[in-house]
């Protein structure tokens, strides 16, 4: 049996989620502060443990505890998790989950739900009433979220209760969903039978500090001999053994834990190079029992031990997580009576202290290390759920096993302005481009999908984890915009950009993933000028009739023609709906001194070249010849220059980087930038007051005496 989704109502940021989980590994990922977290946590609170907290509810229901001070019908908020498994009706765990649901209909699909929320309206009502008594104006020194925040007051008055689930078709032939009330009691043995989850945390603290809290993985062999392996008979034996010689029992952990040491040289550590793993007794006889014992590095050639706190932390981050999935895994297995149906196993930000290429395999060798305890018995796979934020393990990963957590505004905010206090989780199994036609050749969705996933797999795993996104053309855009953002946008620098350099040609395959996404995003690309008529040879953008051979802005912008594009208003490139400005080269009135010439760019080192003409004219900005006195000779001496073969676009990035004069940015790069700004980080604030009054002059200060006066 397999968990196959979860809905998570009222919690934290998620207010309404649905989450698909895969039959093996499902990756969580997203910003910062978007859900990932959240997503795990609301199953620590449900079967982990965990205390509930008043913050744990949705922002949006804050204000349903002040209506039920005011009204007791109104009913209390509550938080639920919907856990919907799949099952085989042919497997003997069909027969459990009968025995267990006997009631069950759909005999592929099981559900259950978990809610927490006040058991007790009328008697909280009482107590909080009693606690804090309205003055004469009605008012109370605490709200009641105050008074249910303090003092174990929620875990008082609040209650876990348990609901078969079911769907069924509902009136207008949708599918509605069936709750069957399950006693308490019945729901906590239920609900243990149904599932197992364990959780290896992003804080795992592999530090070399013995304080409590340590995971020191001494700590952590000693407690898998103890649960996992087979251990000496007997205290009179384990005496004995220790007695005699403590390098008897020495050899005995050698033995066990050579499996458990073969894995993890299967994960590449210890690499070879580095020192080999020893697990010893160190421990009198009186402690042995426990399983204590110590971990060195050893170097086999010169017998030479180091202590565990000699090695490195990414080095002991991977192996706890090894053995902790191991041990959960194992115990799972071993389980005699009634062994939960499915094992979910969260794994927090594997990627700490761990470098790229162990954070690429690092999936494939977590399976290694389940998959031998398995030993070819499909119904002991365990499910894996890992949040990350490494590019590099969601570059190791089927793209449909995704899930994208982004920040969104709450249900039923009709001013999309501010704080964004809710989260949407989207499954990129879900995703599928729409059909488009290029150039009047037909791209069909797989080819368009097959592609993303080649770019992003190549390249950008990264975007899944910005606020934004900017398509470049090339290397010299991409070299250029740090500096560009310095000085046209500079709020952009606090946010999270992710820049894509896909050409003109793909830049609008883009765009359904995007929009998928509902990532923001900047297109700056080229006007590629060609010839009116006959092939398409490149030509000067202010050519009549000219054509744009720009994929992306003949398909983004609908429009065929230079001098079409030219025409296109600010409001015309911005596209709301979808989240999108496209930025290209517009004229440029070049002036010097009593003559000015409108100069018309086809590609970025045009633009800069026609913007900062002053500087190219100086020869403090080269562009390796010289420019001719009339500016209609130099638009078009600059022009063969920039397009010719020698001419190195790259080069010439690095020269304007390079370059201690201020040089401009090209205006339709700078709008492009000030809108993401604007989009990102909304107005810009206001300057701050100065000391001059408004006749210009700055007033007197004060004396600290003549102020208090």
């Amino acid at each position: 049996m397999k968990l196959k989704h979860i809905a998570i109502r009222n919690f934290r940021r998620l207010e309404n989620v649905t989450i698909d989980v895969e039959e093996k590994e499902t990756i969580f990922v997203g910003p910062n502060n978007s859900g990932k977290t959240s997503a795990t946590a609301i199953f620590r609170c449900f079967l982990g443990g965990r205390d509930f907290k008043i913050h744990d509810f949705s922002v949006a229901r804050i204000a349903d505890f002040e209506t039920l001070v005011e009204n007791e019908a109104s009913g209390p908020p509550e938080i639920s998790l919907d856990l919907w498994f799949e099952i085989d009706p042919n497997t003997i765990a069909f027969g459990r989950v009968f025995s267990l649901l006997p009631k069950l209909s759909d005999f592929t699909r099981v559900g259950f739900r978990l809610t927490y929320g006040i058991n007790d309206v009328k008697k909280l009502r009482e107590q909080y009433f009693a606690a804090y008594p309205s003055d004469e104006n009605g008012k109370r020194s605490q709200t009641l979220f105050e008074y249910l925040a303090t003092d174990a007051n929620l875990a008082r008055h609040s209650a876990v209760r348990y609901a078969s689930l079911e769907e069924a078709k509902d009136e207008n032939d949708g599918v509605a969903i069936v709750a069957t009330p399950v006693e308490p009691e019945e729901g906590k043995r239920l609900v243990k039978q149904l599932i197992r989850v364990e959780f290896v945390d992003a804080q795992r603290n592999i530090n070399d500090d013995d304080n409590s809290r340590s995971n020191r993985l001494s700590a952590a062999f000693a407690s898998y001999y103890r649960k996992n392996l087979e251990q000496a008979e007997s205290a009179a034996e384990a005496h004995r053994v220790i007695d005699e010689n403590n390098a008897q029992l020495t050899s005995h952990y050698e033995v066990q834990f050579a499996p458990l040491i073969s894995l993890i040289k299967g994960l590449g550590v210890p690499s070879v190079n580095d020192r080999e793993l020893r697990i010893i007794s160190s421990l009198t006889p009186e402690t042995a029992l426990r399983g204590n014992t110590e971990l060195l590095y050893i170097d086999p050639n010169r017998q030479h031990e180091l202590p565990e706190l000699y090695n490195g932390l990414g080095f002991k981050n991977l192996i706890y997580m090894a053995i902790q999935a191991r041990h959960f895994h194992s115990q799972w297995q071993e389980t005699a009576e009634n062994r939960p149906l499915c094992l979910l196993i969260f794994i927090e930000e594997p990627e700490v202290h761990l470098h790229a290429q162990v954070q690429q395999t690092f999936i494939t060798n977590i399976w290694s290390v389940i998959n031998q305890s398995a030993a070819g018995k499909p119904e002991f796979t365990p499910q894996l759920v890992v949040t990350t934020h490494s590019s590099h393990i969601l570059d190791a990963v089927d793209f449909e096993k995704v899930r994208y957590f982004q920040r969104s505004y709450l249900a039923g905010e009709t001013v999309k302005a501010g704080i964004r206090n809710a989260s949407d989780v989207l499954s990129l199994r879900a995703f599928s481009p729409e059909a488009d036609i290029v150039e009047g050749v037909a791209i069909p969705p797989s080819d368009t999908l097959a592609f993303l996933k080649r770019y992003l797999r190549l390249t950008h795993c990264d975007l899944f984890f910005a606020d934004a996104a900017i398509l470049v053309e090339g290397a010299a855009e991409k070299l250029l915009l740090p500096s560009m953002i310095e000085q046209a946008a500079k709020r952009l620098r606090t946010c999270y950009l992710t820049v894509l350099e896909v050409g003109g040609a793909y830049a609008h395959r883009f765009e359904g993933l995007l929009a998928f996404l509902r990532i923001p995003y900047l297109v700056i690309t080229d006007l590629d000028s060609v010839q009116p008529a006959g092939y398409p040879s490149i030509c000067r953008a202010d050519v009549a009739g000219a054509r744009t051979s720009n994929a992306s802005l003949k398909k983004l912008c609908g429009k065929e023609t230079v001098g079409e594009l030219i025409s296109l208003q600010s409001a015309d490139k911005i596209d709301e709906a979808k989240d999108r400005c496209i930025a290209f080269e517009g004229d440029v009135l070049v002036i010097e001194g009593a003559n000015q010439f409108a100069m018309r760019p086809r590609t970025l080192e045009e633009a800069i070249a026609y913007e900062n003409f002053a500087m190219v004219r100086s020869g403090s900005l080269s562009i390796g010849v010289a420019i001719p006195e009339a500016l209609a000779e130099a638009y078009e001496q600059i022009y063969e220059r920039i397009k010719s073969s020698e001419f190195k676009k790259t080069d010439f990035a690095m020269n304007l980087l390079a370059n201690t004069a201020i040089w401009t940015v090209p205006a339709y790069i700078a709008d492009g930038l000030r809108w993401l700004e604007l989009r990102l980080c909304g107005p810009a604030p206001k300057e701050p007051p100065t000391l001059k009054d408004t006749d210009g002059a700055a007033p007197a200060l004060k004396s600290a005496g003549e102020a208090a006066a």
